[in-house]
C-alpha cells in the first residue's frame, strides 16, 4: 500500500512525510512517497495534496506539470481516499477570491474568501492552535473531539454552500470553516503534521479508511 504526497512546489514537504510515514509505520500501511510523477499519484492508495501560500499560485503551480492534476482527479473519480491539507483543501472548492477570482476543484461546491472575524482586534492572518469544534462525524475524525486542539496559519477559508460538507469549524471572532469532507475527499484548513497527538491521530484514521 502506498500513500503519495503530492508535490509541486507548495512548501517543505518534510514535515508532512515524517508524520503520514511514522503513522503508516505504527499501522503497518505501507510507504509514503513525495513525488510530482503523475503515473506514481494514479498508482497510489492514498493521496494528499498539502498546499501553503496564496491560492492562484498554489493552483498555477500544480497546473504547470504536466498531466498531474489529470492524475488526481483520476484518483479522486476512482474512489480512493484524498485529503487536501491548508491550500490544498482551498483547492477543492470552486473558487478562490484571493486577489481575484481563481477557478477551484468544484469538488466541494463553495468559495474560498477572506477572513472576516467580528473582533477587530484579531489579526489576519489565523496563525496558531484553536479549539475544534465538530459539525458531524466522520471515519478520519474518530477520537477527535469539540475542543481539541489543532494547529493554523491562514488567511482565507472555504465557506461550504452544503452543511453536510462540514465537518468541523473553530471560533476566531466567529465560525470559520477547520475540516470538510464529500464522499471519498477530506480537507483540513489547519496543518495535522504540526497538530501533535491529535494531528497524528487524523493522519492515523486517513491512513486506515476505507470510503
Amino acid at each position: 500500500m502506498s500513500t503519495v504526497i503530492v508535490d509541486y512546489n507548495s512548501g517543505n514537504l518534510r514535515s508532512a512525510e515524517k508524520s503520514f510515514q511514522r503513522m503508516a509505520d505504527e499501522l503497518g500501511a505501507g510507504q509514503v512517497i513525495v513525488s510530482a510523477d503523475p503515473n506514481v499519484v494514479r498508482s497510489a492508495d492514498r493521496v494528499v495534496l498539502p498546499g501553503v501560500g496564496a491560492f492562484a499560485d498554489c493552483r498555477r503551480e500544480l497546473g504547470a506539470i504536466d498531466g498531474l492534476f489529470g492524475a488526481i482527479e483520476e484518483h479522486v473519480k476512482s474512489g480512493k481516499p484524498f485529503m487536501g491539507i491548508c491550500v490544498g483543501m482551498q483547492m477543492m472548492a470552486t473558487r478562490g477570491l484571493e486577489h481575484g477570482t481563481h477557478q477551484g476543484f468544484d469538488w466541494i461546491k463553495g468559495d474560498v474568501e477572506l477572513l472576516r472575524p467580528s473582533d477587530k482586534s484579531l489579526k489576519i492572518p489565523h496563525m496558531g492552535w484553536n479549539e475544534l469544534s465538530m459539525q458531524s462525524e466522520h471515519p478520519v475524525f474518530n477520537g477527535i473531539e469539540t475542543g481539541d486542539h489543532v494547529y493554523f496559519v491562514h488567511s482565507y477559508h472555504l465557506m461550504p454552500k452544503n452543511d453536510d460538507d462540514l465537518l468541523a469549524t473553530v471560533d476566531y471572532g466567529g465560525p470559520i470553516t477547520a475540516a470538510v469532507a464529500h464522499e471519498n475527499i477530506v480537507g483540513t484548513q489547519f496543518h495535522p503534521e504540526k497538530s501533535q497527538s491529535t494531528g497524528l491521530r487524523l493522519i492515523g484514521n486517513f491512513l486506515a479508511w476505507k470510503p
